[in-house]
């Protein structure tokens, strides 16, 4: 009796993400659906593939069997896949990207866009930690994040890397040097994002470094706001040099903190098992071209 192929992949994904819910997610499938279909298999060929229902979920004999050629089953028809999409083009459809940096977003939407006409592009901005749910959740086909966790789940390609630097008042006294001190911010008000954010945590670890404590902390909790507090001095603020766009009423210096615990490393990311489809190889291209033009320019000084 021929085994379903949607059945077998159900069984595939639940016994590689060891939880009905994550294989669900990985499937993009209501959960009801892919139990009812590991139900269905296991009725039409009256065998008990895992021993439990329930987190950890335990493979029985035969269900090890099975993954076993699953796994080679797969794996060829990812390499079939291949074979038959090769040379085409993405002409029509929409990609769904989440990024955490709107500069690298933009540039890679405008490549997209250059090669692919006639594709829609739908952007959702967010921290680091957002944007992965997205992608987890398969809310989002791919993502633009600054170091992210690492989950075998997921194809990481290098984007870009980002320091910090200051941004001060246009009068203010600092302006006057190359490079600003760490060690200058204790004398300063500064102006931080919410805990979970990137830019914050990455302060925080130069200012410790340093031995630093600001003469005070405000958190404004957003970019935006806080490149307004900085024009309406109401103390400076860090940002990394992506995020520094022309202010007259702002002048941007680097920080001394330039060693490699201090610099922000952004990837391109998306499930490994798409990661060789048509899209994503395009995708995978672009960043690759991006990142070989170098990092981002730095900030209006």
């Amino acid at each position: 009796m021929a085994a379903n192929y949607q059945h077998l992949r159900a069984f595939h994904a639940i016994a590689k993400e060891g939880s009905f819910t994550r294989a669900a997610r990985r499937l993009n499938v209501a959960q009801p659906t892919l139990s009812q279909q590991l139900k269905a298999l296991e009725a039409r060929h009256g065998v008990q593939l895992f021993e439990n229902r329930t987190p950890p979920l335990q493979l029985t004999l035969a269900g090890r069997d099975l993954l076993r050629l699953t796994e080679r089953l797969f794996a060829v028809a990812g390499e079939i896949d291949e074979v038959l999409e090769d040379g085409a083009n993405v002409t029509g459809g929409i990609l769904r990207l989440g990024a955490d940096s709107p500069r690298y977003a933009a540039r890679v939407v405008q490549k997209f866009r250059a090669l692919n006409p006639r594709a829609g592009v739908e952007l959702r901005m967010g921290n680091a930690r957002d944007v992965m749910r997205l992608l987890s959740e398969a809310q989002v086909d791919a993502a633009i994040v600054s170091d992210p966790p690492g989950d075998a789940a997921f194809n990481y390609d290098p984007l870009y890397s980002d320091v910090l630097w200051c941004a001060l008042p246009l009068d203010h006294r600092l302006t006057a040097h190359a490079v600003v001190a760490v060690a200058e911010l204790s004398r300063e008000v500064l102006l931080q994002r919410e805990a979970t954010s990137k830019t914050r945590v990455f302060a925080e670890r130069a200012l410790a470094a340093a031995g630093v404590e600001p003469l005070k902390v405000l958190e404004l909790q957003s970019r935006e706001a806080i490149r307004e507090g900085v024009a309406l001095r109401l103390g400076v603020g860090l940002f990394f040099s992506a995020e520094c766009p022309p202010d007259r009423r702002i002048v941007y210096r680097p920080l001394d903190a330039s060693g490699p615990e201090f610099r922000l490393q952004g990837y391109f990311v998306c499930l490994r098992e798409h990661r060789r489809s048509v899209i994503m190889r395009s995708l995978r291209d672009l960043v690759a071209e991006i990142g070989r033009e170098g990092v981002a320019p730095s900030p209006p000084a």
